[in-house]
């Protein structure tokens, strides 16, 4: 794995977004999304009720990435430096050649391609510049539009944990999808 990826965190620029750390200033945006039930309903964690947890959030991010246990890429629009989203890469394996992935999306930015932009550019990143062999990603069974988006990008589903975890008052299913380097088509 390259170790530049823990080094200095790298920015990846795509034709719309800058794809940057997260910092405290951010705190403001990033509870714009995280509070928001709509995004949050398939997150596996309930919104955010202040800015503080969204400080807290950018605190364990940060906490993160300096014992090199996930990156978090905070998505901006190339003009403009608010956080609309983020995405990126957590639970390495020992050798950092496998990750799982994760993601989010403020809603007034659903539907215009910016999250296949953001995350198809964080893939590419973690295959020829990290190293990664194989990238994961796991979705509540009742999360269509997560299920189609992996799937558009060359994601396959490998299998259902039924009844995996308990949330909200109720039992959901585990959809586990995986991406091999070799499969990887950058879109």
């Amino acid at each position: 794995m390259s170790s530049d990826m823990f080094t200095a965190f790298p920015v990846i620029e795509t034709p719309r977004l800058i794809l940057r750390q997260i910092q405290p200033e951010d705190a403001e945006a990033l509870f714009a999304t995280f509070s928001d039930e709509d995004v949050m309903e398939f997150y596996g964690d309930l919104p955010h009720k202040s800015v503080e947890d969204s400080r807290e959030l950018i605190r364990m991010q940060h906490e993160w990435y300096a014992r090199r246990q996930g990156i978090r890429w905070g998505i901006t629009r190339r003009g403009d430096d608010t956080v609309i989203g983020s995405c990126g890469f957590f639970h390495f394996d020992e050798g950092f050649l496998r990750a799982e992935a994760g993601y989010e999306l403020n809603k007034a930015h659903w539907r215009q391609g910016i999250m296949t932009e953001a995350f198809s550019a964080i893939l590419t990143y973690g295959f020829n510049e990290a190293g990664l062999r194989r990238v994961e990603a796991m979705v509540d069974g009742e999360n269509e539009r997560s299920k189609n988006f992996l799937l558009s990008l060359g994601f396959t589903h490998e299998g259902t944990l039924r009844q995996r975890f308990f949330f909200k008052g109720r039992f959901h299913d585990d959809l586990y999808f995986g991406l091999l380097r070799d499969e990887w088509q950058p879109h």
